[in-house]
């Protein structure tokens, strides 16, 4: 939004009442010829692979950061899983050990990072 000169300002409003509208979904200024595909693309029902509804506009950031179903790395091997399967196999990932090169000790996955600091 900017400001309109008080000189423009009428011609502007006469400008904006015959091209523009406010989606009545998200308060948004759209052109009119562009309202249809604006709520077509932005607040159109869909379903995400966990089946929750939303809008399609809140798809991409449910997926990146809330939907159980998105993809994670396991701390420990890498593996990618779901979200919801992670703290399962990371509590039996990080439970494996691994032989420390300097003291000859098997050492849980899930303790490595602080051996050093104890390892003989």
């Amino acid at each position: 939004k900017k400001d309109i000169p008080a000189a423009n300002f009428i011609t502007h409003e006469i400008h904006c009442r015959r091209n523009i509208e406010v989606c009545r979904f998200c308060s948004d200024s759209v052109p009119k010829d562009e309202m249809q595909k604006h709520v077509e693309a932005e607040h159109v029902q869909v379903t995400c692979k966990c089946r929750m509804k939303m809008e399609n506009s809140l798809l991409k950031d449910h997926e990146a950061s809330a939907c159980p179903l998105r993809p994670a790395l396991c701390q420990y091997c890498d593996i990618p899983l779901a979200f919801n399967r992670l703290l399962e196999h990371e509590v039996y990932c990080g439970a494996r050990t691994e032989m420390c090169g300097g003291c000859g000790r098997n050492v849980l996955l899930k303790e490595l990072k602080e051996h050093p600091r104890v390892c003989g």
